[in-house]
């Protein structure tokens, strides 16, 4: 499972031009489930996710979390995450995760950020073409991946 987090002072995703989730001052997460992932996976990033020391504190440094902040999350699905771009030009999506299997474990990694304490995560639908839209605190950018988590 590979997660794109971007630390942002505010994201929407719309579809048909109709804003369909949002967050505020937290993360726009990218995620991204890959075949043979499994429950395993979602509770690592979910335990890492809400506890990443990247938002700053009193003095300027990244030293408090988004549950520290109060901060808040929009989730967004993303196969591409998945490419396999090593061969030729087009990338190959083969590593992502057959839809229906991906989608119950988009939907849990969602439910169990929420069960973690993250009191506002808002979400695109899964499978849509949706427009994103964000404004970049810092910026930081994070990349995770579940099976390189310990």
């Amino acid at each position: 499972m590979k997660a794109v987090l971007q630390r942002v002072k505010y994201s929407n995703v719309k579809i048909d031009g109709n804003i369909v989730g949002s967050c505020g001052n937290g993360f726009m997460i990218l995620l991204g489930v890959m075949q043979g992932d499994t429950l395993h996976d979602v509770d690592k990033l979910v335990k890492k996710i809400p506890n990443l020391r990247v938002f700053e504190d009193d003095n300027g440094k990244m030293n408090r979390s988004l549950l520290d902040t109060g901060g808040e999350l929009l989730v967004i699905s993303q196969f591409t995450l998945c490419a396999d771009c090593t061969h030729g030009r087009r990338p190959s999506f083969t590593d992502s995760a057959p839809p229906q299997e991906a989608n119950n474990l988009y939907e849990l990694f969602v439910q169990k950020l929420r069960d973690a304490g993250v009191t506002r995560v808002q979400t695109g639908e899964f499978g849509a073409d949706m427009q994103v839209e964000l404004v970049n605190d810092g910026p930081v950018t994070i990349i995770l991946d579940s099976r390189e988590l310990h």
